[in-house]
């Protein structure tokens, strides 16, 4: 022993090295877009410790719609992520990808119907007979169909087309377009478009037209779930919390954001999370509680999507998507 050092300080010194810190638990979380408020739950889990004092290390693999965040948890490219309950439910339909729903997110579908004023347009129907532009890749249009329908139209009765993304509020605002259809997560983008064009803007949700969606949930690779069980359930008990702070401090979560992805700015943020916030705290909430599945709920997701999509209803029992055994028990 080094004359230096007293005894008890030595026997601390070899301890030190002799019993490294416990390794965190990695995982690598998939996003099913690119980064903003929505997804504040993962990067407030993140940069304010949820997921560090469940002992996991995050690592995050961006993507580009839900088919392929699901396609990388199928081929352990990811470990857990975001994608919308819909496209999994095509995908297990179709495919019977070894992938399944841990979590809800979003209780409600985001799609929407945006106007303006000065069009009269008030009401679902009264878009029979006018233009409206849509993104070419948006999950949406999967269901315009059946909102068209419960308002007694086809697509034979507007003029739609396909711009990118970035032209649709340009498109509305200059009235070369009567309506665009657009997430309920971008509310605050479009209305600063409005103000800046002296433009009052209408939203028109097709939850309004009876459109029962789960949307977003936190999804997970059977793999993952098999082989490490106790960390997928830390996971999500450490996400749920982060959900919840998010909503209960929106400018720390819009903070937490903009730590992570410097590129945006706390404001912008803040104002997507939101318009987000409410597909996921609502009266569904109060009532089944967050992150849950009721079973009707599902079910009636599930009608929606294969009537959608032209599929079987028979082809997918829809609980067997989800495990809701990695949800903490209150």
């Amino acid at each position: 022993m080094p004359k230096s050092l007293p005894i008890l300080a030595y026997a601390a010194l070899l301890a030190s090295v002799a019993l490294p810190a416990m390794a965190m638990d990695k995982i690598t979380f998939q996003l099913d877009w690119l980064p903003g408020g929505d997804k504040s739950a993962i990067y407030v889990c993140m940069h304010h410790g949820f997921c560090a004092d469940a002992g996991i290390e995050v690592s995050l693999e961006p993507g580009r719609g839900s088919s392929e965040a699901i396609t990388k948890l199928a081929t352990g490219t990811s470990d857990i992520g975001l994608a919308g309950i819909e496209a999994l439910m095509a995908a297990r339909a179709n495919e019977d990808v070894p992938v399944t729903a841990v979590m809800n997110v979003f209780n409600m579908g985001p799609h929407a119907f945006y106007t303006i004023a000065d069009t009269g347009i008030t009401t679902l129907a009264d878009v029979r007979g006018r233009s409206v532009a849509t993104s070419p890749f948006t999950s949406s249009n999967v269901f315009l169909p059946l909102v068209l329908e419960e308002n007694g139209m086809t697509e034979d009765d507007i003029s739609l087309t396909r711009s990118d993304p970035g032209a649709l509020g340009p498109l509305l605002m200059t009235g070369q377009s009567d309506a665009i259809i657009a997430w309920l997560t971008d509310v605050s983008r479009y209305q600063g478009q409005a103000r800046e064009a002296g433009k009052e803007l209408v939203i028109l949700p097709w939850a309004d037209a009876g459109l029962e969606l789960y949307s977003a949930s936190l999804v997970a690779a059977d793999s993952f779930l098999a082989e490490r069980p106790e960390v997928a359930k830390r996971f999500v008990a450490a996400f749920k919390q982060s959900l919840e702070f998010a909503y209960s401090d929106p400018q720390a979560a819009a903070d937490a954001v903009a730590a992570i992805v410097p590129e945006l700015s706390a404001e912008d943020v803040k104002g997507s999370w939101l318009d987000a916030s409410v597909l996921a705290f609502n009266e569904l909430t109060e009532q089944y509680g967050l992150g849950s599945f009721n079973p009707d709920r599902l079910a009636a997701t599930w009608t929606r999507v294969a009537a959608a999509q032209g599929l079987d209803p028979d082809a997918l029992d829809p609980e067997s998507i989800v495990d809701r055994s990695f949800m903490p028990q209150d």
